[in-house]
């Protein structure tokens, strides 16, 4: 069978309704391995939730039946599928970290034959609020407002950018040195902004998504946005999700 690959996007926003589950909106984009979109067809996916590592425990798990639409796109709500005694309101937010599995069956059946997988960042925390009922040591001082940073020239990141947003709408690259100053958890939200190119790469002795001198690309279109988070996870080691 000819084999398939998916991009996986990022989380786009949660939904909290009084009357209904909470839900995560999901996109994917769903290429062919000659890299052409799989358009206007119906998909199958399942869904996971692993819990601490990527190779840890499903907490949770449910399958959709989308149609791709006429940009290779999927969109779900995930805690809306078809779950096997599961509810995805009693998922533990607070003892992550979590990962997404995406299986994909782009004949539009249950035979998964695609895998991704990507750390969930800061989405599930604005699920997570809502539950919690005190704020363990605080201390009166609320988190800034990030500050958006215009990005159109290639250079490598700074102390200023971190919490911050970098606003790419020309394209370049960002690059992140050995012993950057960044504490481990730290994050910098990415834009990449109407046709403009974002990468992001890994200088010698840097790992970024596990893999050292590893590469990560925003790649906007016209008239759209491609977005992201960038998560330091351990000295001269990153994450980027988004992609």
């Amino acid at each position: 069978m000819k084999r398939f690959v998916i991009i996986m996007l990022l989380l786009v926003g949660v939904l909290v309704q009084s009357q209904a589950p909470q839900k995560i909106s999901y996109q994917a984009l769903v290429r062919d391995a000659d890299q052409n979109l799989v358009i206007n067809k119906p998909v199958g996916v399942q869904i996971s939730l692993i819990q601490n590592t990527i190779d840890g425990t499903v907490v949770y798990s449910e399958s959709h039946s989308p149609i791709t639409n006429s940009g290779g796109l999927v969109t779900i709500q995930i805690g809306a599928g078809l779950s096997k005694n599961q509810d995805f309101s009693s998922v533990s937010w607070s003892e992550g970290p979590y990962f997404i599995e995406t299986q994909i069956d782009p004949t539009g059946g249950t035979d998964y034959s695609i895998v991704g997988v990507s750390e969930l960042l800061s989405v599930p925390y604005a699920l997570h609020s809502k539950s919690a009922e005190t704020l363990v040591g605080f201390d009166g001082a609320y988190a800034k407002k990030a500050a958006i940073v215009p990005f159109t020239v290639s250079r490598i990141v700074t102390n200023s950018d971190i919490g911050n947003t970098l606003a790419c709408t020309s394209t370049a690259e960002l690059t992140l040195p050995e012993n950057f100053n960044m504490a481990i958890g730290d994050v910098i939200n990415l834009e990449a902004h109407n046709g403009a190119i974002l990468t992001v790469k890994a200088a010698a002795g840097v790992e970024l998504n596990y893999q050292q001198g590893g590469t990560a690309q925003f790649a906007s279109s016209q008239k759209q946005v491609r977005f992201g988070l960038l998560r330091k996870s351990d000295a001269n080691a990153y994450i980027i999700s988004g992609q």
